[in-house]
């Protein structure tokens, strides 16, 4: 289990899955990379935050998407 503490100052919450890696003969634990998606937002579509970059291709997708709503 991880510390309150630390699970706040990385932003998990209690059921956070995690990636375990071995390093240099240490443990390394990660959250998962979650891809960007998109969300309706109040007027319109919207990249939903995940703390993963998003890609132009996911930009140029909510622009479009925005586009045809016009």
């Amino acid at each position: 289990m991880i510390p309150k503490q630390l699970r706040d100052e990385l932003g998990l919450s209690p059921n956070t899955p995690l990636e375990i890696e071995a390093v240099a003969g240490h443990l390394e634990l990660s959250a998962p990379q979650q891809p960007p998606r998109v969300a309706e937002g109040p007027n319109g579509p919207v990249v939903a935050r995940t703390g993963t970059p998003i890609s132009d291709e996911d930009v140029r997708s909510v622009l479009e998407a925005a586009r045809e709503r016009r």
